[in-house]
């Protein structure tokens, strides 16, 4: 979350970066919120390279450059998943559903805007697909 913030601070500063993260690794979201790293209340996701916690730095980076946190679950981080399945034939990591998770949460705040969500494959253990 951080380096996507700052990556887009510097190459686009007047775009706006808001996060997504599990309901089941809500650390940055607390930490986000009360301005001091947090730990989660549990730690119990389908997104396990969100499973992290976050450094005074990182969350130095995220509160400056970061306009809001999403929280998601994991049924809505499978939806997605399988959204990108069978609409695109592409498998992507968990983790890596979150954000569009959180656009397909809140449809209305991102109507008529342009969007942009990082996708990843890579992590994906096949033996571990929820569907």
């Amino acid at each position: 979350m951080s380096g996507t913030a700052l990556t887009t601070h510097y190459l686009s500063p007047k775009t706006r970066v808001i996060a997504g993260e599990p309901e089941g690794a809500a650390d940055a979201v607390l930490s986000f919120q009360s301005g001091r790293v947090e730990k989660a209340p549990y730690i119990n996701t389908i997104a396990d390279g969100l499973m992290t916690t976050l450094s005074e730095r990182t969350l130095a980076i995220i509160q400056a450059h970061v306009s809001d946190i999403i929280t998601v679950s994991d049924a809505e981080i499978i939806a997605a998943m399988r959204l990108v399945w069978e609409r695109m034939k592409i498998v992507i990591e968990p983790s890596s559903a979150v954000p569009l998770a959180a656009v397909l949460k809140h449809k209305g705040q991102f109507a008529g805007q342009k969007i942009g969500i990082i996708v990843t494959g890579g992590n994906v253990d096949l033996g571990k697909l929820p569907f």
